[in-house]
């Protein structure tokens, strides 16, 4: 049965639409009913025949103009992970069951022991959901096959559980003192100014990178976040400075005077770095610059940052598996255990919202809530 679905706006030739495929004469006459119906009403979608790949590559050319370069790499890898499933389907073809599937499978994958991660998995439904939305939009497909998808979540074991109520491993104040004498004693090049500077502020590893002489004011005393570093690629020139992770990134931190005594020392031996290279010497401002001949003035690499911490806990007979991110975690719990509230902690570390953080703020006050309920009982035991 053919239908005519109107004129090309370009030949003003009769445009018409076959309708094929079904059991009786009374199943064709409803389908082409309710196809005159969507004519009449505007709604009718005639859907193109295009690839998933053909159209996430357009998409993926139309969205790097509005993100940042490290979210569309998150959205290149994610899409990736869809493209074994849809890669050479048409986007008309891609039924709510297929993608469905395909989400399933992520979880719970074929011939594999493992699949991935619950967060990991949502990212991608995220980034499908966006690719399948811009093609309605488009008039690519009619209807949205990821509208009622569901995240698939694996039965937890006992164990699983029980690590997922584990608080985050952080350093206690004695822990963090041993640490930071024995980058004092033992580091590397600037090894102690640079955890010095993490555990005071509570800052990201990449805001330090990215930290420049012009973001301190050594008058107020405070640390301005403004940009994040990105170097996904880890070669010392090829280096991005980017706009924070989130709005509330951008922040001002008040720090000791203590850290900017130690910061003035610091930016005295960067000097006689410049002027050992001076006619090669990136001289772009950054505070935790490379001091190599080579790559001298260019901002150090988190990579780098993680290696000198591993080594320093591992001198400190401290549990190596922590990151330069436990220091913010660090952070955290020492404020709490000094009496600072949960808005302020999450404004100093540019939080909106963070479950990790809550979780162990309300850890540490828990623990000395507990300690008042005991300082109570024992003062009522002495009368």
């Amino acid at each position: 049965m053919t239908v005519d679905i109107g004129r090309d706006p370009v030949t003003n030739k009769r445009k018409q639409k076959e309708l094929s495929g079904f059991k009786t004469k009374r199943e064709a006459e409803k389908a082409a009913a309710a196809l005159i119906t969507e004519i009449e009403e505007g709604t009718f979608v005639q859907e193109k025949n295009v690839t998933f790949k053909e159209f996430v590559n357009t998409w993926i050319e139309t969205y790097s103009s509005t993100v940042k370069v490290s979210t569309l790499r998150v959205r290149k890898h994610e899409s990736g992970r869809l493209m074994k499933y849809f890669e050479h389907k048409k986007m008309k073809d891609i039924t709510k069951k297929m993608y469905q599937d395909a989400l399933n499978d992520l979880q719970n994958p074929e011939g594999k022991k493992k699949g991935l991660s619950y967060n990991t998995i949502s990212g991608v439904h995220s980034t499908g959901r966006m690719i399948f939305s811009k093609a309605v939009e488009l008039d690519i497909i009619k209807n949205d096959p990821t509208q009622y998808a569901k995240l698939p979540r694996a039965q937890k074991t006992v164990e699983e559980i029980e690590q997922e109520e584990e608080v985050p491993k952080y350093l206690e104040k004695e822990q963090l003192a041993k640490f930071l004498n024995t980058a004092k004693r033992k580091g590397l090049g600037q090894d102690y100014v640079i955890f010095l500077i993490l555990a005071y502020s509570g800052m990201r590893a990449g805001e330090l990178c990215a930290l420049r002489w012009s973001d301190l004011d050594e008058d107020e005393h405070t640390i301005s976040i403004t940009k994040t570093y990105y170097n996904p690629s880890n070669r010392t020139r090829e280096y991005q400075l980017l706009t924070p992770k989130t709005k509330t990134s951008k922040r001002k931190i008040d720090m000791d005077p203590f850290v900017f005594e130690e910061l003035k020392q610091h930016r005295k031996k960067q000097k006689e770095i410049m002027m050992k290279y001076r006619s090669t010497y990136h001289d772009k401002g950054f505070v935790i610059a490379k001091t190599d001949a080579l790559n001298a003035g260019y901002p150090e690499f988190i990579k780098t940052i993680e290696n000198r911490m591993r080594r320093l806990l591992k001198l400190a007979g401290l549990n190596e598996k922590l990151t330069p991110h436990s220091l913010r975690h660090t952070h955290t719990s020492l404020l709490a255990e000094a009496g600072v509230g949960l808005t302020e902690i999450m404004e100093r570390l540019g939080h909106k919202d963070d479950d990790t953080t809550r979780h162990v703020y309300m850890h540490v006050t828990k623990t000395m809530k507990k300690e008042a309920s005991q300082k109570f009982a024992e003062l009522m035991r002495s009368l």
